[in-house]
């Protein structure tokens, strides 16, 4: 098929067709026999061409500029129309090029479509756009892109415009859909006119986004509401330029404010929930010529109907607390940033401050409202800091981790509490839960709570995470070194509605040699499970953990571990399991990474259970999981038997010892055998004895005064019975050098000889039994050792042995 293209002179139009960028020329323009890959026809012409191919719109574009001069002549104000008629189905770009004096404003109007701002790159979805650029002076500003179908419907600039409509090839645009009018000066770049209707939201940059706004510029948006609609300002990008002389700022001006314009910075909050029609400005300030920066904006304006609950305002009273904060945002927030084309929620502390998360710090009463439909959309996240530098302050006080009031009674469901327990590396964290107690979420027992509790124990080098805990179980309190994060986290609406209230506490204590420590006392009735913390991740290198379960003095614990080993190779160090009940005597029980862990076993005491780990292989690590249960003692028929056994036979024996006594009177001399393991000499005085013990009388025994010795026992007869004394009978065995002296206890296996008797003497060894024998002295019997008996008579208030090597005493 065959074009003809006629150009009328006066029009000032110009028809430039060229090879798309990229694209092999395997399709030409025929012209009068002449093949070209391009063709330009002039203002006046009349050219007739065809295409050398079937789909030219593959190969081919047009663009068609028309240049407007509204200096030195009338301008054509009015709709603009696509010109020429009877374009080839090429992609076209038209461009009107309008030269009008700066003392002059040129304003375009566009039809009922009106336009949408994109950022560059964006495309259109009919792939329909118009771009517009300021010229004044020889220097060119892209006042924007846009699409059809928006909220622009005016744009005012000052001296010429370079205006640009680009068509599918495929869609047959009748009209440019914009028209032109001549309008006084407007003393700025541009105002930029945008029309909302009901509830919508739109995006809009400054000139040259994402370039520099030029220096030194101002430029206005007017934004036209409806009546009963309130209209808030986001701003999402932005960055500012280095100033030598006057401040960046945004200036509005709301009709029936008390203060227009209100000046803010780009930084600031910026005004919410605005009722009617209002305009924003935004003034640039003159650059470092070094460094000048950029300033650049990117914006939303939200709007919305007037809220039936708008003038409700909430009370969060903060005014007593400390180290807190309380922010209010979107579900999600702040890694998920919601889409702009989604149903906006604000959260205002004042009528006009506004913003989708709304941040309140402790020490302050806030009286905040909702400008949201759906508040199920909102969610509270708040933190608390609590520290200790100096133990003596802090010791004594016990802190509740409960959530205030103040934020359960808001209409927005808690997402997470957290505290943040900070203290010095003497100083460390015990948290109890003294009535409702903690249950850690394992898989065998999880919690079913409306919330749960993270502990995280933190230092600059390594995060432990001791688990997750929630109300209902058996651990009374956790003693924990290091920094403390605990985070409350809630599920579903039930954390509102709970019943049981909150009993979590905490107080700062001395150091602690584990890195942590529970404090188990379970229900009877009930089975615990237990693991290491950093489940499944296994415990950090060199790390050790304390459990300590108390069991009720009328049970039995029962002790068994989820699996039969560590299951971990030690590449330095050793890791183990100690298992020990706190009674007297109690035998501790110990295994290795490399040995089987214990088989369940009864503990009828309170008990510990440590873990302590080592440096494990790489791709091992430890996680331990145990578990208790608790029974009733059972007493033993054999115990019940052995006790009454005992009993018979103290029976028989307090029985015969009263005879005994009975008999004593008319009794034999009691016959004695003497004991090898008795110490008969003093601890630490060597040499006691100068002589050898055949040569001297240590071994021969003085009578013993009955009247003295047991005087108690003639005042119960009244003197009536004559005094006992005992008597030495001659022993005829062996006799060693010195008196038997049993070793320590802490060395009896090993009995270290010495060569010299005198000095170190030797004790008797098993051979050196030597027996002796008492007897009573009966009235006529002789006193064959009477000198001894003298002596001892002369003296009873000193020790028999004593008296009677007073000459050999070596000082």
């Amino acid at each position: 098929a065959s074009f003809t293209i006629s150009l009328h002179k006066a029009d000032n139009t110009t028809v430039m067709i060229k090879l798309r960028p990229g694209v092999s020329p395997s399709c030409r323009i025929l012209m009068k026999s002449v093949i070209r890959s391009e063709l330009e026809i002039k203002p006046g012409e009349n050219v007739t061409f065809t295409f050398t191919c079937s789909t030219p719109e593959n190969y081919f574009i047009t663009e068609i500029q028309k240049n407007i001069d509204c200096v030195s002549g009338p301008c054509p104000f009015g709709d603009v129309h696509l010109y020429p008629p009877g374009l080839p189905r090429l992609n076209r770009t038209y461009i009107w090029d309008v030269k009008a004096s700066t003392k002059a404003g040129l304003e375009l109007k566009f039809s009922t479509s009106w336009l949408r701002q994109i950022e560059p790159g964006e495309m259109c979805p009919d792939s329909v756009s118009y771009n517009i650029n300021s010229s004044i002076d020889m220097a060119t500003v892209n006042i924007g892109t846009f699409c059809r179908n928006g909220s622009v419907s005016r744009v005012k600039l000052l001296g010429g415009v370079v205006m640009s409509l680009q068509l599918p090839w495929h869609l047959p645009l009748a009209t440019s859909g914009f028209n032109i009018a001549n309008r006084a000066s407007i003393k700025r770049l541009c105002i930029i006119e945008s029309i909302l209707k009901g509830e919508s939201s739109i995006t809009l940059m400054s000139p040259n986004y994402p370039l520099g706004f030029p220096e030194d510029e101002l430029m206005t948006w007017q934004f036209v509401i409806p009546p009963n609609m309130r209209a808030s300002v986001f701003f999402h990008n932005y960055s500012l330029s280095n100033c030598e002389r006057k401040e960046e700022r945004v200036e509005y001006y709301i009709p029936g404010s008390p203060s227009n314009p209100e000046v803010f910075k780009l930084t600031d909050s910026q005004p919410a929930n605005i009722a009617g029609s209002f305009n924003m400005s935004l003034q640039g300030c003159d650059q470092d010529a070094q460094n000048p920066g950029i300033l650049r904006l990117l914006f939303q304006v939200v709007v919305q109907h007037l809220q039936v609950d708008e003038n409700v305002t909430h009370l969060v009273d903060l005014s007593k607390e400390k180290n807190m904060t309380v922010t209010i945002h979107l579900e999600g927030w702040p890694s998920h940033t919601p889409l702009m084309s989604e149903p906006i929620c604000l959260i205002c502390k004042d009528p006009r401050t506004c913003d989708r998360v709304l941040t309140l710090t402790s020490g302050a009463v806030y009286r905040i409202s909702f400008l949201c439909k759906d508040l199920s959309r909102l969610r509270i996240t708040a933190e608390k800091g609590i520290g200790c530098m100096d133990i003596r302050w802090c010791q004594r006080k016990i802190y509740s981790l409960s959530v205030p009031k103040a934020i359960t009674r808001l209409p927005v469901r808690l997402h997470k509490f957290i505290w943040k327990l900070l203290a010095t590396d003497l100083i460390n964290v015990e948290i109890m839960s003294p009535s409702l107690k903690l249950q850690q979420h394992v898989s065998e027992q999880r919690c079913n709570r409306s919330y749960s509790y993270s502990i995280v124990s933190a230092t600059p080098e390594t995060e432990l995470n001791v688990g997750v805990f929630c109300p209902g179980g058996s651990i009374e309190k956790i003693q924990m070194r290091n920094n403390i994060t605990i985070s409350l986290k809630t599920f579903g609406k039930g954390f509102i509605n709970e019943t049981i209230p909150q009993d979590l506490k905490m107080s700062f204590v001395p150091h602690i040699k584990d890195e942590c420590t529970f404090t188990v006392s379970p229900n009877p009735k009930a089975k615990v499970y237990l693991q290491t913390p950093n489940w499944p991740y296994g415990l950090p290198p060199y790390i050790s953990i304390s459990w300590f379960i108390v069991v009720p003095s009328k049970q039995t614990a029962r002790l068994g571990f989820s699996k039969d080993r560590m299951g971990i190779t030690c590449e330095t160090g050793r890791a183990y399991v100690n298992i020990k009940e706190e009674t007297p005597g109690a035998e501790e029980t110990v295994r290795r990474e490399d040995e089987l862990l214990p088989q369940p076993r009864n503990m009828h005491h309170n008990f510990w259970v440590n873990v302590s780990n080592c440096k494990p292989v790489d791709k091992t690590q430890l996680t331990l999981q145990f578990w208790v249960t608790f029974a009733d003692k059972q007493i033993d028929l054999g115990i019940i038997l052995a006790v009454v056994a005992g009993a018979g036979v103290l029976t028989v024996i307090g029985l015969s010892v009263y005879c005994v006594k009975k008999k004593k009177k008319t009794q034999n001399p009691m016959v004695g055998v003497y004991n090898t393991n008795v110490n008969t000499q003093m601890p630490g005085k060597k040499g006691l004895f100068r002589k050898g013990r055949q040569n001297n009388e240590s071994h021969v025994y003085a009578v013993i005064d009955d009247a003295v010795v047991y005087g108690h026992l003639l005042k119960e007869s009244n003197g009536l019975v004559a005094p006992e004394v005992d008597v030495y009978r001659p022993f005829d065995g062996p006799i060693g050098s010195l008196p038997p002296s049993p070793p320590p206890f802490s060395f009896r296996k090993d009995i270290k000889l010495s060569s010299n008797p005198e000095e170190e003497p030797l004790p008797l060894t098993d051979a050196d039994q030597d027996t002796y024998t008492f007897a009573h002295q009966k009235s006529g019997q002789s006193e064959d050792n009477g000198d001894a008996n003298k002596k001892v008579k002369g003296d009873t208030s000193m020790p028999l042995l004593e008296n009677k090597e007073q000459d050999g005493l070596v000082e």
